[in-house]
């Protein structure tokens, strides 16, 4: 039966991957529709699988849609990979995932790989309830953005490049205040996985000292437990 799976793959060590999702790639999947082939080839390699593949990417997703379901209507089985972690995570996926669903096709999404979760629960601060913001706009919109993470009660995710990681550590000490607390983590599952943890002013200070490697994951204390932990502060003194 048709089916579009979407298979997380490892966002940087290669182990990192189901045996479901080996199954699904080697043995069910008629295709493999990936955001890079190049790189999908790199992981279909590793773990000895060898599968048609076609490109499915932010310069093309809207023209291939289209193409993609028909394919799937016409009884393919398809698994959707993006170049690391789950596919619609700040990646591509959602169109043909939306036009999967509107027509009726099945879609399976397996469990695995996503940077934002262990950047989370490693950050040390409150995970039981959290925004994903993803990457913040470049230009447009950016500190608007930035405003409403400001005012946000719950823990707040980014995604960042590392070349603007200092920018963005500014500005968010800037509006949110330099004191309010946050996590950098950067090369997820990778040899050189570091993850920094601090206020953002400290933050800010400590990146803009070397250059920056890696893709990064920020995770920002929410306004909430700002106030409740500058309301126990207060208490204490008061006490004190």
């Amino acid at each position: 039966m048709a089916t579009l799976y979407l298979v997380p793959t490892p966002i940087g060590n290669m182990e990192d991957i189901t045996l479901r999702a080996i199954r699904i790639l080697r043995d069910e999947a008629d295709l493999i529709v990936a955001e890079d082939t190049r790189k999908t080839g790199q992981l279909l390699k590793h773990h000895g699988i060898s599968k048609p593949m076609a490109a499915f990417h932010q310069h093309n997703e809207h023209k291939m849609v289209e193409q993609f379901t028909a394919r799937l209507l016409a009884g393919e089985c398809m698994a959707l990979v993006t170049d690391a972690g789950t596919p619609a995570i700040s990646d591509p996926g959602f169109l043909l995932v939306r036009s999967a669903i509107e027509s009726g096709i099945p879609v399976n999404c397996l469990p695995g790989a996503t940077a934002f979760v262990p950047a989370l629960v490693n950050s040390g601060l409150p995970a039981d309830r959290f925004v994903f913001e993803g990457f913040l706009p470049h230009k447009k919109g950016r500190q608007k953005r930035i405003q409403r993470i400001a005012d946000q009660f719950y823990t707040t995710i980014l995604y960042e490049s590392p070349h603007r990681l200092v920018k963005t550590l500014g500005q968010l000490a800037e509006i949110l205040g330099g004191e309010r607390k946050a996590s950098v983590s950067r090369e997820l599952t990778k040899l050189f996985e570091e993850t920094r943890r601090g206020s953002l002013a400290e933050l800010t200070e400590s990146f803009s000292r070397q250059e920056v490697k890696g893709e990064i994951v920020i995770i920002i204390e929410g306004k909430a437990a700002k106030a409740v932990e500058n309301s126990r502060d207060e208490t204490e003194e008061d006490q004190g």
